[in-house]
C-alpha cells in the first residue's frame, strides 16, 4: 500500500552519550526521507539523562518507561503517523514504547543495530572473544553470571530483566511487523535467536552524501573507530610492532584505550594517533588511506565505516568472521585475517603493500560495491519497500 509522503513517519531513537554509528544511521536515514518529501518527526531520548538517575529507577525504566510510554502516544495520537520506525531503546525508551504504536494500529519497524535483544552487552562478546551463551541457552542470565554489561552483576541484572519480561510478554514476536538487519550475519543470529525469519529484512547502511572516490596516495593505513578492546585495537597496534617504518597507521577515534594508545604511540613512531575526528575529516583520510584496516573482535551488526571506505574506493583488511566475513569479499574488496591475529593481520598488510597492481583492482572493486549495494537511491526504494510491507503487515494484524 502506497501512502502519500504528507502522512508522516514518526523515528524513534535513544542517543548513546558518545555519538556511534546507530546515532548517524538515524540521522542519515531522517535526512534520506526528507530528501524525498516525507514528512518526518522525531523522538528522541539521550543517555545524558540517564547519569545522574537512581539506578533502581534507572533499571526499572529501562524494561518499562511508562513516563515515555504516554509521551510517545500522546505524539503518535496528535501525529497519526503510518509507521514508526525505533532505532535504539535502550535505556530510556523501553520495548514497551512499541505498544504505544500499536495502540493506535501505526506499523512498528526496528532497525537491529546491536544484539541487545539476545545479549545483555549487546555485542555477543566477553572475555575479548565472541560468546553465544545467551544464544544457546535462550535466555540472558548468563551475561549476569559473567557480569557482562559494564562489568557489573546488578546492572547486567536490568538489561537481562529487560530482556525477560518482554520475551515472556511477546513483546519482540507480536509488537513489530518487520526488523531491519544491517547484514545477513546479523539476520542470521536474531534467526538463532528465536525471530522469525520472514520478519527480518536485510538493507545495508549508506553514506548520507557520496565522498567521491580516492588516489590513495598518502600510503599509509587507517583506523577508523572507537578505541576499545571489542574493536581489536590491541591487535592492531601488536601487528604495526612488526610492520616496517615505511608502513605507516594513522589512527582515528577516541574511547577508553585512548591513554593506553598515546603511550603506544610513543613506543611506535609509525602509528600516528589522530584523535576524535569528524566525518568528513576521516572521510578525507579514508581518501588518501592505501587501505582500511578494520579488526573488530566482537562480530559487529552493520560495520559503517566499511561502507565509507568503499564510497572512497578504499579496500579493507578485516577480520574473518562476523559481518565482515560477508562484507569484505576476500581478494576482491580487501583481504581477511584471522580475528585478534597480529601475525597474520601483519601478512596481509604486508602482501597489498608489495602487490599495487592488485590493490588498484581492489579499490575499482570496492567502489563499484558501494555504487551498487550503499547508494542513497538504492537504500530509499528498500527503506519505502520495508515501510510499505511493514504497514501492509499491520494492516492485515499478522
Amino acid at each position: 500500500m502506497a501512502y502519500p509522503t504528507s502522512v508522516p513517519v514518526l523515528l524513534v531513537h535513544n542517543h548513546y552519550q558518545q555519538p556511534g554509528g546507530e546515532d548517524q544511521v538515524f540521522t542519515s536515514e531522517a535526512s534520506l526521507l526528507e530528501e524525498h518529501g516525507h514528512r518526518v518527526l522525531r523522538f528522541e531520548e539521550t543517555n545524558r539523562r540517564a547519569v545522574n538517575m537512581n539506578p533502581l529507577v534507572l533499571g526499572m525504566a529501562t524494561v518499562w518507561n511508562q513516563k515515555v510510554v504516554r509521551r510517545l502516544s500522546e505524539s503518535i495520537r496528535r501525529t497519526r503517523p503510518w509507521i514508526v520506525h525505533f532505532h535504539n531503546t535502550f535505556p530510556l525508551i523501553s520495548p514497551a514504547c512499541y505498544r504505544a504504536a500499536r495502540k493506535y494500529g501505526v506499523a512498528v519497524v526496528q532497525t537491529l543495530h546491536n544484539f541487545r535483544m539476545l545479549c545483555p552487552n549487546g555485542l555477543l562478546f566477553r572475555d575479548q572473544k565472541p560468546c553465544e551463551l545467551c544464544i544457546e541457552a535462550h535466555s540472558p542470565w548468563p551475561g549476569i553470571y559473567h557480569r557482562c554489561y559494564r562489568h557489573s552483576a546488578s546492572a547486567s541484572a536490568a538489561v537481562a530483566a529487560m530482556i525477560t519480561v518482554h520475551r515472556v510478554m511477546r513483546t519482540w514476536l507480536d509488537q513489530v511487523d518487520l526488523y531491519i538487519a544491517p547484514s545477513d550475519f546479523t539476520r542470521m543470529k536474531f534467526i538463532e535467536g528465536g525471530l522469525s525469519e520472514d520478519r527480518i529484512v536485510v538493507k545495508p547502511h549508506f553514506l548520507e552524501f557520496d565522498p567521491g572516490i580516492g588516489q590513495g596516495r598518502g600510503s599509509y593505513a587507517l583506523y577508523a573507530g572507537r578505541l576499545s578492546d571489542e574493536k581489536g585495537l590491541r591487535t592492531v597496534v601488536e601487528a604495526w610492532k612488526r610492520l616496517p617504518a615505511s608502513m605507516a597507521l594513522r589512527i582515528a577515534g577516541d574511547g577508553p584505550l585512548a591513554e593506553w594508545l598515546a603511550a603506544e604511540c610513543r613506543q611506535v613512531p609509525h602509528i600516528q594517533w589522530l584523535g576524535r575526528q569528524s566525518r568528513e575529516q576521516v572521510l578525507y583520510q579514508m581518501k588518501d588511506a592505501m587501505l582500511l584496516v578494520y579488526p573488530s573482535e566482537c562480530y559487529e551488526t552493520g560495520a559503517l565505516a566499511i561502507t565509507e571506505a568503499y564510497a572512497t574506493g578504499l579496500p579493507v583488511v578485516a577480520s574473518n568472521h562476523g559481518t565482515m566475513a560477508s562484507v569484505v569479499r576476500h581478494g576482491e574488496t580487501g583481504l581477511h585475517f584471522r580475528p585478534g591475529d597480529a601475525d597474520h593481520l601483519a601478512e596481509k598488510v604486508r602482501w597489498l603493500y608489495a602487490h599495487p597492481a592488485e590493490t588498484m583492482s581492489m579499490r575499482r572493486e570496492a567502489r563499484s560495491e558501494f555504487e551498487n549495494r550503499y547508494s542513497k537511491q538504492a537504500n530509499y526504494q528498500a527503506l519505502l519497500a520495508i515501510y510499505e510491507a511493514a504497514a501492509a503487515r499491520a494492516n492485515r494484524g499478522d
